[in-house]
């Protein structure tokens, strides 16, 4: 039997994967497609995304491939610079396209020993009280303990369980794609800029090798979306928005979305899970759709290995409704006022002018750009210290650097006191003494999510901690 199938080989499940090895868990991935997407539908990674390749010992191979720019500018595309005093060694936005961030995760997790089986593609599952059943489209049944949908935002395991997506549908579609043009740089540079005063949702950047990213409104919303548009409608478009179509002669890949905004109505089922698109979808505004998802896998990914491991405690695993459905009802929300504010319309448009200026005050700029790169997420502990559930951002330890002592996607004490002690635990959580200068509480207790599950130094108090996130003590 199976630990975990994974369905759906994009950035959510691919970390997932990830994750659940780190812990020894069999995780099999199943991926419809037979080969690698072209489409490259995202283009960069936030703050807390960053942190978590970097918590994972993966990043210097996602610099490598990619470019660092300043955090900000997100919100609705008003141009703002980055803000002041953001909680994050990675204050930086990192451009680099889904499709190499797909590879790098996929070499991660096979070399962690993670099946990734592509051309696979369920059709149909069940489940009972020892695990899950799935049946593929050759007819191949496949027995896990756990499954896991990553599949995107028609996701079939969800249609499957009969999970309520509700929200509202799309209103507007937009066309993308990778095409070739004759149109000189400076007549499209000039051209793009005038267009951009009024019309944000437009968009034309040169990528290299005679290849140019288009972004164009639609002409409608379509019935169905799956259905790519073609060169001539893309053409069009161009047209009817910028005045002209800047010679598009030839198409690598072309694409629709629309700004759809929906929310899975529970994340668990049995012994099935939804993460990524499949739980929620929402427009692009703001770039955060790829790093929800990889957040999601994130928090999952522990829980589910403790789980499988017969380890967790009883509510682990529902904790991860519990903290990642509000995350992304709130990524919901600012997507559709981020929308509001790039609307025609005059009102949208006074309002876009006021919260521009409002943005000119830092600490306003800050908390929006903090909602976009996700590092202001607190999840509710309950009460206690104001670190109590927050991410601790990386810090430098006179033993080296923090993320750095959390690549085995361990638990982490940091004890600057000397009196504590993680025994009972040490098969799951690493106990570090002398700490540091950055660290202003005399210790605290790390998920291996990064999250603080503790702060402060009373024993007592650590002990309860480490029960309630880990689980029963080992004896002897």
């Amino acid at each position: 039997m199976i630990d975990v199938i994974i369905v759906g080989g994009g950035p959510t499940g691919l970390m997932l994967a990830g994750e659940l090895r780190l812990h020894g868990v069999h995780a099999v991935v199943l991926e419809k497609e037979a080969e690698p997407t072209e489409v490259v539908r995202a283009l960069g990674l936030h703050a807390r995304s960053i942190e978590v390749m970097d918590q994972r010992g993966l990043l210097d191979r996602f610099l490598a491939h990619g470019r660092t720019y300043p955090a900000g500018g997100f919100f609705a595309g008003i141009g703002k610079p980055s803000p002041s005093g953001l909680d994050s060694a990675h204050a930086y936005v990192l451009a680099i396209p889904q499709t190499t961030t797909d590879r790098l995760l996929a070499e991660h997790a096979t070399e962690l020993g993670a099946e990734i089986r592509r051309g696979h593609r369920l059709v149909g599952l069940s489940q009972d009280e020892d695990g899950v059943t799935a049946e593929l489209a050759d007819g191949t049944r496949l027995r896990s303990r756990w499954l896991v949908g990553c599949d995107g935002g028609r996701s079939t395991v969800r249609k499957l369980l009969g999970v309520g997506f509700p929200g509202e549908p799309s209103r507007v579609d937009t066309l993308l794609g990778e095409v070739e043009l004759t149109a000189p740089p400076e007549t499209l540079a000039a051209v793009v800029a005038e267009v951009r005063r009024t019309q944000l949702r437009f968009g034309v950047m040169p990528l290299g090798n005679g290849l140019h990213r288009f972004v164009v409104p639609a002409e409608g919303v379509a019935d169905d979306r799956s259905v790519p548009p073609t060169l001539e409608e893309v053409r069009q478009q161009l047209r009817a928005v910028a005045g002209t179509d800047f010679g598009v002669y030839s198409a690598r890949w072309l694409s629709r979305f629309g700004d759809a905004t929906r929310q899975a109505e529970r994340y668990r089922v049995g012994r099935v899970l939804l993460a990524g698109d499949a739980a929620h979808i929402h427009p692009p505004t703001g770039g955060q759709g790829l790093n929800l998802g990889i957040q999601d896998a994130f928090n999952l990914g522990w829980k589910l290995a403790a789980q499988v491991g017969g380890r967790a405690p009883d509510d682990l695993l529902d904790s991860y409704h519990a903290e990642r459905h509000p995350v992304a009802a709130d990524v919901l929300d600012n997507t559709r006022a981020q929308m509001e504010l790039m609307s025609l319309a005059p009102g949208a448009r006074a309002v876009r002018r006021l919260v521009s200026e409002l943005m000119d005050f830092d600490e306003v700029n800050r908390y929006l750009t903090e909602k976009i790169i996700a590092i202001g997420i607190r999840y509710d502990f309950g009460a206690g210290h104001e670190l109590l559930g927050r991410r601790l951002r990386d810090m430098e330890l006179k033993q080296g650097r923090l993320y750095a002592r959390m690549h085995a996607g361990r638990g982490l004490l940091l004890d600057q006191t000397g009196r504590l002690s993680v025994a009972g635990w040490t098969d799951r959580v690493d106990h570090v003494v002398d700490v540091g200068d950055e660290l202003d509480v005399p210790a605290v207790l790390l998920r291996p999510d990064g999250h603080v599950a503790w702060a402060g130094e009373d024993p007592a108090a650590l002990l309860s901690g480490l029960r309630r996130w880990f689980g029963a003590p080992v004896s002897g």
